[in-house]
């Protein structure tokens, strides 16, 4: 297995994991942007991605993104082909893809906002806290990528201040304090939580019509 920054002799897997990014949200059944090949392309240029093959096989993706003048990372589309999950690569690909970054963007702040928990505990492993949203980026440009998102009008009723995913933030820039132990289930039942309250809402707009 093969973990390397994406350029452009990579173009011709831009198709493949635009689809199995779509693909996966729809298994998933949680908030995941669609990219187009075109814009996995355009990552793959500018030397923001990172891909993982198996020989000439696709096996797993991830790019950066910038913000607020380059002053927020986000590291999105993280994903595994089906017929290589459930073997580590998913945290493999994003430690790479996050060294790649704090290389390349050595002043900015890291955060990413998801609703899996696998992928909450490796950014936790990673240095990277849960916080509020308005501890992330409010570049609009950010927020613009959760319009293809299911979810999106819950992040809309909200003003912008939650949703069901939950915001984390790696800060280089300050001193590491000591970590308690990663605690999947407390997580668990936060998203649990989101979801109640959110249905709530809903069922009860929906009442009021």
């Amino acid at each position: 297995m093969e973990i390397v920054i994406a350029n452009k002799n990579h173009l011709s897997y831009a198709q493949i994991i635009s689809d199995t990014i779509a693909d996966s949200a729809k298994q998933r059944g949680t908030g995941i942007a669609r990219r187009t090949p075109e814009y996995i392309e355009g990552k793959m240029k500018s030397g923001n991605a990172v891909i993982a093959l198996d020989g000439q096989n696709f096996a797993g993706f991830c790019y950066i993104e910038t913000f607020g003048e380059k002053n927020f990372v986000v590291h999105s589309g993280l994903i595994v082909h089906p017929s290589y999950r459930k073997l580590g690569l998913a945290k493999k690909i994003k430690t790479r893809v996050f060294n790649h970054s704090r290389k390349k963007y050595p002043d900015a702040k890291v955060f990413g906002i998801t609703t899996g928990l696998a992928v909450m505990k490796i950014n936790y492993e990673l240095g990277y806290k849960p916080v509020t949203f308005s501890e992330l980026t409010d570049d609009p440009e950010f927020w613009k990528g959760c319009q293809t998102c299911q979810n999106y009008d819950v992040l809309q009723r909200t003003n912008q201040k939650m949703c069901l995913c939950t915001g984390m933030l790696y800060d280089g820039t300050k001193e590491k304090v000591q970590k308690h132990p990663f605690d999947s289930g407390v997580l668990s039942r936060l998203k649990r939580i989101k979801q109640t309250l959110f249905l709530k809402k809903s069922n009860n707009k929906i009442k009021k019509k």
